[in-house]
């Protein structure tokens, strides 16, 4: 019975949350078209201010070590009004982000 209540009490307080703009975004741009067995390549922006783009490609194919690569960056809005974009890399060697607001490592 507690499960019930706390279920409904939870439901309510999320149903009464108010709408945000993110909820109500409109897809402005959308790209697909270069997507097959050995890559693809995409690209977003909807009305928010969100923006993402992305290509991938097999790396040595029918070896040892084949391997996918993607490079790709996108953007927000912040809370604070100002856009974030973060450039990445993701491959054998892991994901790489590069980024104005990430912080850095001090050096050794």
């Amino acid at each position: 019975m507690k499960f019930v209540i706390v279920f409904v009490a939870l439901f309510a307080v999320a149903f009464a949350a108010p709408a945000t703009p993110d909820g109500d975004a409109q897809v402005l741009r959308l790209d697909t078209s270069n997507v097959g067995v050995e890559g693809f390549s995409y690209n977003y922006e909807t009305s928010n201010g969100i923006s993402e783009q992305a290509t991938g490609s097999l790396l040595n194919k029918g070896s040892e070590n084949e391997a996918i690569s993607v490079q790709g960056s996108f953007s927000y809005i912040g809370d604070d009004g100002q856009t974030y974009t973060l450039k990445y890399v993701a491959d054998e060697n892991g994901f790489q982000p590069q980024a104005a607001h990430l912080p850095v490592a001090p050096e050794a």
